[in-house]
């Protein structure tokens, strides 16, 4: 019975700080509310110019179906290429297509003319993306039967057949807010605990190491299953999202990230003595971690030292198997594997926290 005031002591201290409660409710609803907006990595707004040194009707057509576009926003046409690339130094375009002379006269004997695409590449995404784009245009409209040749092509997109990046980002987001909350509140907690002096009152009682331990970690426990369940709600209710595949998963992986990051903030704990190392310890993981998981940028496009660190990330396992279940609809066996390597995680650092807590008695 002592593990239950225990307990019942963590939640007062939560709930008698005026900072926590408030933190607890409003984080997940700003994450979930706002970052699918912004964490958009689709190409859009591109701005360009056109240099057309032809001035005929069909490289006019050309320019005006550039404008048509909905990725682009037209920034008009240049006097000279040399104008055009003072606007890309100073910001102000992002993209220059340069038509050449007799463009016209070599579209009608059959020809194919060469345009010129100068893309503004410090942001290579951007460049890249915003480049190829401006090149189907422009093969479309110089190349008709190639164009004819794609249209027969349909092209059938699994799980996602919108291409909708919210899909793509939500089970994302629910991960970093378990890992934030679940990770540094424990950290922070036993730290200020060291602190004010009051964990040294407990270390002097004879509640046991593991009853001390357990006491800090399933208050966070259940606020991550607090935070899980209004991460649903708020996917349901503002993007008409649902999880796909047994709702049942999505609470068991995340309350095996949650049993890992929470032994992790306990553990750095035990080895800091101030908030502000605590903090930056933290930190610095947290940060690799989510870089090296997958959650941004597919893990088989980093280098292979780099995709090397993914056997070892939880993070890179959780990612995998809530996009399995939330979008694809997977089953169990489906995600056996990272529900397996997730449990031995959390158990190596469980376990690593008990050794690592020293109780003067």
């Amino acid at each position: 019975m002592m593990i239950k005031y225990l307990i019942q002591k963590e939640f007062l201290q939560i709930r008698r700080n005026p900072f926590l409660p408030r933190l607890i409710l409003v984080f997940p609803i700003v994450i979930m509310c706002v970052m699918p907006w912004v964490m958009n990595q689709e190409v859009r707004n591109i701005r360009v110019s056109v240099v057309d040194n032809d001035r005929s009707s069909k490289s006019q057509r050309l320019v005006h179906s550039i404008q048509q576009s909905n990725y682009f926003i037209f920034k008009g046409q240049s006097q000279s290429y040399y104008a055009a690339l003072k606007d890309v130094e100073k910001s102000r375009t992002d993209i220059v297509l340069v038509i050449p002379q007799h463009f016209s006269r070599d579209l009608t004997l059959g020809l194919h003319p060469q345009v010129l695409i100068a893309a503004n590449a410090v942001n290579g995404t951007k460049g890249g993306i915003g480049s190829g784009y401006l090149s189907q245009i422009a093969m479309a409209y110089m190349n008709p039967d190639a164009a004819a040749i794609q249209s027969k092509i349909s092209t059938l997109y699994l799980y996602n057949k919108h291409l909708n990046y919210k899909v793509f980002m939500i089970p994302a987001l629910l991960a970093i807010v378990m890992m934030l909350m679940c990770g540094f509140l424990p950290a922070l907690n036993i730290v200020g605990e060291k602190e004010t002096g009051t964990i040294e009152q407990i270390n002097v009682t004879p509640v046991s190491k593991w009853s001390f331990i357990l006491a800090k970690l399933i208050p966070y426990w259940m606020i991550g299953l607090f935070i899980v369940t209004v991460c649903l709600l708020l996917a349901w209710l503002v993007y008409g999202i649902t999880c796909q595949g047994p709702l049942w998963l999505v609470y068991v992986l995340a309350m095996l990230l949650a049993l890992f990051f929470s032994s992790f903030g306990l553990l750095i704990s035990n080895y800091s003595d101030t908030l502000q190392q605590a903090m930056f310890v933290m930190w610095f993981f947290v940060v690799c971690l989510l870089l090296l998981s997958g959650l941004f940028t597919p893990t088989r496009s980093m280098p292979h030292w780099a995709y090397a660190t993914t056997y070892v990330n939880p993070m890179h396992y959780f990612i995998d198997a809530i996009r399995t279940v939330f979008v694809r609809g997977g089953g169990f066996m489906s995600i056996a594997h990272q529900v397996l390597a997730l449990a031995c995680f959390a158990t190596l650092m469980g376990s690593w926290v008990a050794v690592s807590y020293k109780k003067n008695s």
